[in-house]
Parts: C-alpha cells; structure tokens; sequence
C-alpha cells in the first residue's frame, strides 16, 4: 500500500546571519485511514515540520512524497496545484472569509480546482456542511457562527475536494471542551469511514489521546 505521506530525512534551517534548526532529520510515513497526532512544547518545530509537510515551505534538506510522488523538483505553481487536489488544511484560526457565508467558504477551493459544475459545487457543498452537522448554517457568514461552527465549517472546506490527507494545526486551540470533542469525533471519523489519512499538531491532550499513534517531537526532531 502507498503511503499517503512520506518523508525522507527532512530538513528546516533558517539561513546566516542567526541559523536555527526548526525540522531536523525528519523520517516518517502515515497509512490511509490513519490518525496521526504530533505532540511537543511549544517551540519544537511542530508547526514548521506540518508547513513542510503541506508543501507551504520548502525544506533545505530531504523529500516530501506524497501519494509516492516526490515534490522537491516540482515548481510552485505545481505545488500549488497538488495541494488543491492532496490536502486538505485546517489551522488554529479558522480563516474564514468574512464577506462570504458559509457555504461560499466551502465551495472556494472546488471553484479554485475549476472541475465541477455549478451544480455539482453546490451539490458537493451541501454534503459537506451536512456531514459537519451544519447542513442548516450554509447562507450564514462567520461572524453569525459560534467557534465551534466556525471550525468545523473550516474542516468542510478542507474536504472541498476530496483530499486523501488532512493537515490539522492546533485545530481545537480556541474551542472549548464540548466543541473540541465534536472535532476529535469528527477526525476520528473521516479517517476511519473515509480511509483518509489525518495528522495533528496538538497541545491538546484529548486530541492526542484520540489519535491511532502519536509522535512526540523536540528540538525539531521526532523522538523516539
């Protein structure tokens, strides 16, 4: 079976004149369906290592494979590109669009892909908001949902186009306790129903503890 994710003794260092080491020698792979939690003090280099992990920066050193393809030769807007289509992101803040309501939120990254019909956007959106729970909040803007919505209307829009993984970055950092456990059921259903594979940067115990296996990261390295 393909990895859905692999890299090969992946590398961040900030250059002179103050070099620092953010990801360093970073080896590891997540399966289909599997439910990844990166764990750390903060500092670690667990954000870094999911933004190389999200082809958003470039690693100085090793390789990013995604479904087995390698991604360091490939230009930006290839990058670009793969994204759209692979990965889904979903981040601390929700980074919503404040003119836009909810569905629009959603239907943003398949009109970006441009290959589905505007009928099959709104069909697709539709399901999206339904499987979140919110099929009823579509024609409501950001600042008319609660955080806990917000968050999960973020997660739709990351499944937009169907991506086999999801990078996750402290998603549940500004939820409280009963919205946050919405999430992790949420996380731990999509991998399990849908064969996607899922990795989280955490603080968050709960969301840690949920997760099929846990790295725990300092000083940019994974630990043994």
């Amino acid at each position: 079976m393909t990895c859905v994710l692999e890299t090969k003794g992946v590398t961040r260092r900030l250059p002179d004149p103050d070099p620092v080491t953010l990801v360093d020698a970073v080896t590891m792979s997540v399966q289909p369906g599997e439910f990844l939690a990166i764990v750390g003090p903060s500092g670690c280099g667990k954000s870094s290592l999911l933004y190389l992990l999200g082809l958003i920066d470039r690693p100085t050193r090793g390789e990013v494979l995604i479904q087995g393809r390698e991604t360091a030769g490939l230009s930006e807007r290839e990058r670009s590109l793969l994204r759209l289509e692979q990965i889904g992101l979903v981040f601390q803040f929700h980074f919503l669009i404040p003119e836009f309501t909810a569905a629009e939120n959603v239907a943003l990254p398949m009109r970006r892909l441009g290959r589905l019909s505007p009928m099959a956007v709104r069909r697709r959106t539709d399901e999206l908001l339904s499987l979140v729970g919110l099929d009823r909040a579509g024609g409501r803007r950001p600042d008319r949902l609660s955080g806990g919505e917000r968050q999960r209307v973020a997660i739709a829009r990351a499944l937009a186009n169907d991506p086999p993984l999801l990078l996750c970055d402290e998603p549940t950092g500004n939820l409280d306790s009963a919205n946050t456990q919405i999430v992790v059921n949420e996380f731990q259903r999509l991998a399990t129903a849908n064969d996607r594979a899922i990795i989280c940067v955490t603080h968050d115990p709960s969301v840690a503890s949920a997760a099929h296996r846990r790295h725990h990261m300092l000083d940019g390295r994974i630990q043994a």
